[in-house]
């Protein structure tokens, strides 16, 4: 008899066992973004979801629309040149922004901000945003610290659309519009004669062949 018990909880065990291999991990539902979207039921976790990158720009076309913006257009999807969106702020400036739906554990490099900065001739823009679900490189912070490249990351966002579901649109725009960190570099250090200036090994062997 205790044979038997012994071989019924051990054929127990091995079945939940089995049941627990052959369960499939339950793998988290698509957002499926359409045109007319209601920014208002959108949060985070939504955007998290989102199939792609368009519909991270869609939903952002519809609530910089939302917000009252102006001259609001969601570039085409090939040879946008670098920017995602183009709006015109409060001021009068326009402005061309760059929208990066990545997982937080991937973060927005450099090539970003190189983009958006460099259509902005392209676009008449006078200033550049670069704005992501994730958060960005040290060096992604640095250059757009040196060009006036605003970044907005997942915090931001997460702010942002707290305060727009508030109805407090004026602070979502206080957030967007803020002026972006600076790095003002001294040139003192280059008008130093002493100062011995490195250059590139194929330069400088160019250079004695020239001179040779």
């Amino acid at each position: 008899m205790y044979i038997f018990i012994v071989v019924g909880v051990i054929a127990v065990l091995l079945a939940l066992a089995l049941l627990r291999f052959l369960k499939k991990p339950k793998v988290q539902e698509r957002y499926k973004v359409t045109q007319d979207i209601d920014p208002y039921k959108i949060g985070i976790s939504e955007i998290d979801r989102m199939e792609d990158g368009k519909d991270f720009e869609i939903y952002l076309c519809k609530l910089f629309n939302c917000l009252g913006y102006s001259d609001v257009y969601k570039t085409q999807d090939s040879r946008d040149f670098g920017a995602d969106l183009v709006f015109t702020d409060r001021e009068g400036y326009r402005n061309v922004l760059q929208a990066k739906r990545y997982a937080v554990t991937n973060p927005v490099g450099l090539g970003a901000v190189q983009e958006v900065y460099s259509c902005m001739r392209f676009y008449r823009a006078k200033k550049s945003i670069v704005i992501t679900s994730s958060k960005y490189t040290t060096s992604c912070e640095q250059l757009a610290s040196y060009n006036g490249v605003k970044l907005l990351d997942r915090n931001d966002l997460i702010r942002m659309i707290e305060l727009f579901q508030e109805q407090q649109h004026s602070k979502v725009k206080d957030i967007i519009e803020a002026e972006p960190y600076l790095s003002l570099d001294s040139w003192d250090d280059y008008r130093n004669n002493s100062k011995v200036i490195k250059k590139d090994r194929k330069t400088e062997k160019y250079e004695k062949q020239t001179v040779l």
